[in-house]
């Protein structure tokens, strides 16, 4: 089970709320969040309500200031990320609605243009697992966070424009 304690004011000061499953708007709870400790699992958070904006990938640890792990914004919604035993498997696709070349995945790839020769990755099928996907190669840049589905576009969950680069499986390690 996870648990994270979020602090309205950096290094874990002012009012604070404790989560143990998603949120998806954190303004009822407190004004703004600047800091915040996982105690348990992992979670991503969004620096927008609805599991929108920017994500960020937080385990274990102390957060003693939103930019510290790069969030321009507070935090305003977090999803708690279920622990996951088995097999990993992700289809990814060239093109939206699953055209064009494709290829699984069942282990971490830093570099997807290069080692399946696809221009960009702009639909996939979650089938195993919980995945990061990055932005740029050596999983880098901006992140987002893909569990078991079907995937159209990018677009549709709120990736205009960004084109995957890397992908990274999420491990029991929370």
């Amino acid at each position: 089970m996870g648990k994270i304690i979020f602090y309205e004011d950096r290094n874990f000061q002012g009012r604070s709320y404790e989560c143990m499953s998603d949120c998806s708007d954190m303004s009822s709870y407190l004004n703004r969040c600047n800091s915040c400790r996982v105690e348990n699992g992992c979670f991503m958070v969004y620096d927008r309500p609805n599991y929108m904006g920017n994500q960020y990938f937080l385990r274990r640890g102390e957060y003693s200031d939103y930019m510290s792990f790069g969030m321009s914004d507070s935090i305003r919604s977090c999803r708690l990320i279920p622990q996951h035993r088995g097999s990993y498997r992700i289809r990814i696709y060239e093109r939206e609605n699953f055209q064009g070349p494709n290829h699984e995945l069942m282990d971490d790839c830093d570099n997807i243009m290069d080692r399946y020769s696809l221009s960009d990755c702009q639909s996939c099928n979650v089938i195993d697992g919980h995945w990061l996907m990055y932005e740029q190669p050596h999983y880098r840049g901006r992140m987002v966070y893909l569990r078991p589905g079907e995937y159209r576009s990018m677009r549709d969950i709120g990736y205009s424009g960004m084109r995957l680069s890397s992908a990274r499986r999420i491990m029991d390690s929370c």
